[in-house]
């Protein structure tokens, strides 16, 4: 069974993870870093905003299961795409959106979903997410992994995380794990 990856940064990552693991199809979503200047940065690092990293999640999925356009759709429902270097309360360049193409497929999905927003005007502001081809992923330090799973009930967690869990699987029922 093939498998692919798929790399968004959406702002922070313990509030996007929980959003891509409860879906069909996806095998693995760790969190970390992608898009600075220097190898294997720590979290204090990329806080500081000068690494030029973003807080990303790295999906690993079954293509058979999932469709690559399907993730785009629920990043893009997930998170504020018209906002700049900002998500919510979390302000700065680490919290930037940006999609992380792994090939030209994923780019020329990505290419069609952002025309489509600008002709349907789908947000109200214009989209300012990032297009990247690759990049280099390094995984954030093991106490971020899972962080939802471990601290659901954390005020952050509960005020950002988990209206976004809700809100895919009101739009995504039928595309959700069983439990």
């Amino acid at each position: 069974m093939a498998e692919s990856v798929a790399i968004f940064a959406g702002g922070c990552f313990w509030c996007l993870e929980p959003v891509f693991s409860q879906l069909q199809g996806v095998k693995q979503v760790v969190s970390g870093y992608i898009g600075g200047d220097i190898p294997n940065p720590s979290y204090e690092d990329v806080c500081t905003g000068a690494t030029g990293h973003a807080e990303a999640i790295k999906i690993v999925f079954d293509p058979a299961v999932i469709d690559y356009a399907i993730l785009l759709e629920v990043f893009f429902l997930a998170h504020d795409p018209t906002t700049l270097n900002r998500q919510g309360h979390d302000i700065g360049t680490q919290y930037r959106s940006a999609v992380f193409c792994q090939d030209s497929a994923q780019q020329a999905s990505l290419t069609n979903m952002l025309e489509t927003f600008a002709t349907e005007n789908t947000f109200s502001k214009p989209v300012v997410t990032e297009m990247h081809m690759g990049g280099e992923f390094y995984p954030a330090e093991q106490y971020h992994q899972q962080y939802y799973a471990q601290h659901a009930n954390q005020p952050y967690c509960l005020a950002v995380a988990a209206p976004k869990i809700a809100k895919i699987r009101a739009q995504y029922g039928a595309r959700i794990k069983a439990e």
